[in-house]
């Protein structure tokens, strides 16, 4: 029978890692991604997690290493965040063009200078193009979920891929929410055992991700493309599995009280929660107001995407990173150009707050939806609009 307890978003994840029963673990601490190495090297220490522990001296190490575990058919994990993320850069794109379906957290970290250690989404969108299967949690619980979920649709024969689990640092990774954690016996009904198709034998060697002259390396670069798109028949299959096992149900758009609302709030990971206390406001006012959850991030759910704004007038895109000298927040971009040819497009208003750590009220969230209407119906100068900035921001050189 599932119990109910209290766990942080980072102890969520190490015990999800622990019931897929993964079988290597390279990491290495920074944080605040470092609670959740640290509870599974609890986990072998105390034996109540049968796999090896690989303490490395780097994140690039550690992802080599798992590049490594995964090549020769180890469930294999790892957690990293913010500089750490951006430290294993260079092989990531390894994992994915190689196909080895390394599981990772990232505890999302903002990006220096000034150094932060505290979360945006600086780092994620950083490794964007990566490769990667990407999803965004909104809560401890799902932090559980998605890893489960993660190891399900990364190891599918049919997809092969690593999978980055986002999670906000501090406000998730740090905080003690309810956790309903399954039986055993209902994780390996839904998780069977890994087997890699690929696996390194020293009887019959082959060569992995060797030099790639320029007749070669578009045509695998494009390979890799219509692999990862064809991944999302999996994914949502796996959304389904995983509900039908243990009663929660995930999709890649999430709508949230958005029957006939002309204006619509997209937002990604914690702040999802928040924004939605706002949008219950904002209704019990009577206003036509709902919120999308973009819960897939990588690959792009464009039709779901579509079909979720098709009656909106409005859509405010709310992102937790700048795109220095871009037209609007990476996330807005994107959205924008996923509804570019849209003939039913709603006005895209872009909007940035939330950097560095900083927290968003309910009352934020109902500004961002007041100035991003106004904004819509009366137009503005700027690329992108801003919330919650202090005075008069200035070039720091001048």
């Amino acid at each position: 029978m599932s119990k109910r307890i209290g766990l942080e978003a980072s102890h969520a994840a190490a015990e999800a890692a622990r019931m897929a029963d993964v079988d290597v673990i390279a990491a290495y601490p920074i944080t605040p991604q470092t609670h959740i190495p640290e509870r599974l090297a609890e986990m072998v220490a105390d034996g109540e997690l049968n796999a090896a522990y690989m303490p490395v001296e780097s994140e690039h190490s550690a992802m080599s290493a798992c590049l490594g575990a995964a090549a020769v058919g180890a469930r294999t994990f790892t957690a990293t965040g913010g500089p750490g993320l951006e430290y294993m850069h260079n092989v990531l794109y390894v994992a994915s063009s190689m196909r080895l379906p390394v599981i990772m957290t990232v505890a999302n970290r903002a990006l220096s200078a000034p150094l932060s250690i505290w979360g945006d989404h600086s780092d994620a969108m950083g490794s964007r193009d990566t490769g990667w299967i990407q999803v965004f949690c909104q809560n401890s619980q799902e932090a559980f979920d998605m890893t489960l979920w993660a190891f399900r649709v990364g190891e599918a024969p049919g997809v092969l891929f690593p999978v980055m689990v986002h999670l906000d640092g501090f406000h998730l990774t740090h905080v003690t929410e309810p956790v309903i954690l399954p039986e055993q016996e209902e994780v390996d009904r839904f998780l069977p055992r890994f087997h890699y198709p690929f696996v390194l034998d020293p009887d019959k060697p082959t060569t992995h991700g060797a030099f790639g002259p320029p007749d070669i390396y578009s045509e695998t670069k494009m390979a890799q493309e219509m692999a990862l798109r064809k991944s999302k028949t999996v994914i949502i299959q796996g959304f389904e599995e995983f509900g039908d096992i243990f009663g929660r149900y995930y999709h890649p758009v999430e709508p949230y009280r958005t029957e006939e609302a002309k204006t619509l709030l997209l937002t990604m990971g914690s702040f999802s929660e928040t924004a939605k206390i706002a949008i219950d406001i904002k209704q019990n006012k009577r206003e036509s107001v709902g919120l999308i959850n973009l819960r897939l991030w990588r690959p792009f759910p464009l039709e779901e995407l579509r079909q979720a704004v098709k009656n909106a007038e409005i859509l405010i895109v709310f992102d937790r990173c700048i795109s220095f000298g871009g037209p609007g927040g990476p996330v807005s971009s994107e959205i924008r150009s996923a509804l570019y040819n849209h003939k039913e497009r709603p006005r895209v208003v872009s909007f940035i707050g939330g950097l560095g750590g900083r927290d968003m009220s309910v009352e934020d969230f109902e500004y961002v939806i007041d100035r991003g209407r106004e904004v819509a119906e009366k137009g503005s100068q700027e690329l992108f609009e801003t919330v919650g900035i202090r005075g008069e921001v200035t070039d720091i050189r001048e």
